[in-house]
């Protein structure tokens, strides 16, 4: 396994971080924990969740499922950077959502007794509060770090003016800010590439892609279709259909080089220097075997520009658009 920094922060994660989104709705609780400690002992070490996950019947269910993993023992919670999440619905009251200091306070402590532990590693923003003055969110924050609730705080979803709100705030207060940022990226989505990434590599956040093979549209689909295993349904359809032309191109391009399409989907995003560590949601150990093996792809120059040909990014801002 390989390790990186956390954005500035001295953490250590690995390359690959495990995401929990599917464990208890999708994959039942039994194989969801073979899942986490096959991810452990494949040097996986960052694993990713957060306090709405397990549907809006049963929110919560998904950090209750890790909190019994780790009261099997075994170290499984020493060994773990735990990420989890604030900010959506828990409970039909005024005050049991978004960046509130109340709310804050309250979600933080219902997480940290799902997961049956008394601290979490980083603790995450999971989208932006426009209602909710930074002041108020950093003395909140403040205070869980004084009383060793979290070690650090990231963002999810956020604009590139939402990280410069966020860390100037921080500054002024002398806080630490935020070390992440957690974001759809992938070879389809690229739109963080105007001003999330400059933004986040200006103040020091690491990368955390979500959704690394668009909703599974990089992972080999049309080979999938062709082959009678897999047919795509819904919003993933009306995807394919729009760039059914483009995928076709991807997967031709990655039996050229002799890869898997979602491991070279993932390869790519390994590539990016804003990424710290893109985020694999397996329902299955098959699925987390199958991305480990992007870290040992290696993308030359050609091979990436090749890429962006199939897949047009997006320059900084303004030259993508102006001058």
């Amino acid at each position: 396994m390989q390790y990186r920094q956390l954005g500035r922060s001295g953490l250590k994660v690995s390359r690959l971080c495990l995401g929990t989104m599917n464990f208890g709705p999708q994959t039942e609780e039994t194989a969801a924990q073979a899942i986490m400690d096959a991810a452990l002992d494949a040097g996986i070490n960052f694993f990713d969740t957060a306090n709405v996950y397990g549907g809006s019947k049963h929110r919560g269910w998904t950090e209750e499922i890790l909190g019994r993993w780790f009261a099997k023992g075994g170290e499984r919670r020493e060994r773990t950077v735990l990420a989890t999440k604030v900010y959506g619905t828990m409970e039909d009251r005024p005050n049991e959502s978004k960046l509130s200091a109340l709310h804050i306070r309250r979600a933080l402590d219902a997480s940290l007794q799902r997961l049956k532990t008394d601290h979490i590693d980083l603790y995450q923003f999971h989208h932006v509060d426009r209602n909710t003055p930074w002041e108020e969110i950093w003395q909140a924050v403040d205070v869980a770090v004084q009383q060793g609730k979290i070690l650090y705080a990231g963002s999810s979803n956020f604009a590139g003016w939402h990280l410069a709100q966020a860390q100037e705030a921080a500054a002024r207060r002398q806080s630490y800010g935020l070390v992440s940022e957690q974001s759809i990226y992938n070879l389809l989505t690229r739109d963080v590439e105007l001003e999330v990434l400059p933004a986040a590599q200006h103040y020091g956040l690491g990368i955390l892609p979500w959704s690394p093979l668009h909703g599974g549209l990089l992972g080999g689909v049309l080979k999938k279709e062709d082959a009678g295993v897999r047919r795509t349904q819904g919003r993933a359809l009306e995807a394919l259909k729009k760039h059914r032309n483009q995928i076709r191109r991807y997967e031709d391009f990655a039996d050229e080089l002799g890869q898997e399409p979602g491991q070279l989907a993932l390869a790519w995003l390994l590539h990016q220097p804003a990424v710290t560590a893109p985020i694999v949601g397996p329902r299955t150990i098959e699925q987390l075997r199958a991305a480990l093996g992007a870290l040992q792809v290696q993308l030359d120059a050609e091979a990436l520009t090749r890429l962006d040909t199939i897949f047009p990014g997006r320059r900084t801002a303004p030259e993508d658009y102006a001058w």
